[in-house]
């Protein structure tokens, strides 16, 4: 049987089977919290979902952005919530793998407050400069990067994955890292665009129009393989730079959801995540569709990042600045 049509075999009966408390959730509109400015991936990818979750579920899933402080302001509000289903948090590689590393009063346990449901969407970075920079390609970035000794880069806040993935660049080609924290990814690209810093290291959905439209210059990708949709971007392994690294993006929602409620937010977001536009759209986006993932593959997931990326933030000496 075709994966989709098995997916779409295999909701209907999974729905019939939940408690009534499920079936009857939501009772309102449902707040998705994006832990950063609009107009970066995680944005990107949380409107997305929200709008083909709000019509599986029945009811609106509005986007409402609380950016600051390494994506934790926005994700303790929901670890704070009601854990009743209607607030939930596009929880991503920052705010459950990094920033729990780096913030030394973090206001939440990336484990113990939050339910975690689905992983959402994994992203390689890219490397872009502005138009106007001298490099014309990869190879001219990094001998421009080692004769200077250093590199300036935007990033979407400290400790987010373009800082980390600026970090491991840096630390591969054996020149110091002058980070240039925004809010959010949509204000580091609007200056890299500009012109105020020349580089950017950032996912693929947020600089990808950019690239197409000439406002940045694509240099490379940060994945294991050249992506689909940037066939002609080189791989940093391509340049000799064993640097391979990817955002993700997930969904979760306070500590002690009610297992009805996951099962079934669950099951819209395979769906949702099954529907060829989605998969046509991601695959625009991304370059790959959307990954599959249980409430216990994903916990296991955040689980094992957070231990990855501590050791990185250590060795960095990253601060909060």
């Amino acid at each position: 049987m075709p994966k989709l049509t098995r997916r779409a075999a295999l909701a209907a009966p999974l729905f019939l089977a939940l408690p009534a408390r499920a079936q009857s959730w939501p009772t309102r509109p449902i707040r998705l919290v994006v832990p950063f400015a609009p107009g970066g991936t995680t944005d990107v990818m949380a409107r997305l979902v929200a709008e083909r979750l709000g019509a599986l579920l029945g009811q609106a899933v509005v986007v409402e952005n609380r950016a600051g402080a390494g994506a934790t302001i926005g994700s303790a509000a929901v670890a704070q919530a009601q854990p009743d289903g209607h607030v939930l948090v596009m929880s991503n590689s920052t705010s459950h793998g990094v920033s729990p590393a780096l913030y030394a009063n973090i206001p939440y346990d990336a484990m113990r407050d939050f339910t975690h449901v689905a992983l959402v969407a994994t992203s390689p970075s890219v490397l872009v400069v502005n138009p106007g920079h001298r490099a014309r390609d990869l190879a001219q970035f990094i001998a421009m990067a080692r004769a200077a000794g250093e590199i300036d880069f935007a990033v979407a806040g400290i400790g987010t994955s373009s800082h980390l993935a600026g970090i491991r660049l840096g630390a591969a080609l054996g020149v110091k890292v002058n980070a240039v924290p925004y809010r959010g990814a949509g204000p580091a690209l609007t200056d890299t665009i500009a012109g105020v810093v020349p580089a950017m290291l950032d996912s693929l959905p947020s600089a990808g129009p950019h690239i197409r439209s000439g406002s940045l210059r694509g240099m490379a990708v940060s994945s294991a393989t050249r992506s689909a949709r940037f066939p002609d971007l080189p791989t940093l392994r391509e340049g000799g730079v064993d640097v391979v690294s990817a955002a993700w993006f997930g969904l979760s929602g306070p500590a002690g959801l009610p297992p009805a409620i996951v099962a079934r937010l669950a099951e819209a977001v395979r769906s949702a995540l099954s529907d060829p536009a989605t998969i046509a759209r991601f695959e625009e986006l991304l370059g790959a569709p959307p990954p599959e993932s249980t409430p216990a593959d994903f916990t296991r997931f955040v689980q094992a990042e957070l231990a990855s990326f501590a050791p990185i933030v250590r060795a960095a000496g990253l601060t909060p600045g």
